[in-house]
């Protein structure tokens, strides 16, 4: 598989200088609709099953970021629009909410690849349906949730993933919940949500598109 991640993402990378690939979900491209949504406001009935190919690609971590201080441009914005927290506060708040030693993620042909290090797990996902969640803020999200039936693969048996997305569109961005309990015990997960953003951007890209989340 890694050879075809490897052509796959090649051809993102061609995408990428060619400007075609971000039209990202959260920019002036997006409907009323989509914006809404993506900020916690929709009707339980506007939510549609996703196919795991919404994910393909390869994706990278944003933790390490977080921790060679890239990121700090984002928390101090996100400090000053909410006076509540200091920029302490925020970072300690991501830095909890980005947390995994899972550095990068492939996803292609409903398989999975799991990077850490050196060691490489992968799987076949099954769709499990969605999930619809309501937040002590009274917003919503969804996550949609995928599992690995495979029992001699080391790689999590339930994953859910939330980008903002309610419905069938290509992600730009995604938090995934990794674990091999059940999806019942990982819907309770609400602190560490591991951050993925397209392989093919550098650093600097993934903070302004953050900055102008």
């Amino acid at each position: 598989m890694s050879a075809h991640i490897g052509k796959f993402a090649m051809t993102l990378g061609a995408l990428l200088v060619s400007g075609q690939l971000f039209a990202h979900s959260h920019g002036h491209q997006m409907t009323e609709a989509e914006q809404k949504a993506a900020n916690g406001v929709f009707a339980d009935k506007d939510v549609k099953d996703r196919k795991l190919s919404d994910w393909d690609g390869t994706w990278q971590s944003v933790y390490p970021f977080l921790l060679d201080g890239s990121l700090d441009p984002v928390f101090k914005q996100k400090a000053a629009k909410d006076k509540s927290k200091t920029f302490d506060q925020v970072k300690a708040y991501y830095r909890t909410g980005y947390a995994t030693d899972v550095d990068s993620i492939g996803i292609e042909n409903n398989v999975m690849e799991f990077h850490k290090g050196r060691e490489v797990s992968s799987c076949h996902y099954d769709y499990s349906g969605y999930k619809i969640l309501t937040y002590a803020s009274g917003k919503k999200g969804v996550r949609y949730l995928f599992e690995c039936k495979d029992a001699s693969s080391s790689a999590p048996k339930f994953v859910q993933f939330s980008d903002h997305i309610i419905g069938p569109k290509a992600s730009s961005h995604f938090h995934i919940f990794m674990g091999n309990t059940s999806h019942e015990a990982l819907l309770k997960e609400m602190d560490n949500w591991p951050t993925y953003y397209p392989n093919e951007m550098y650093k600097d890209q993934v903070v302004d598109e953050m900055l102008h989340h």
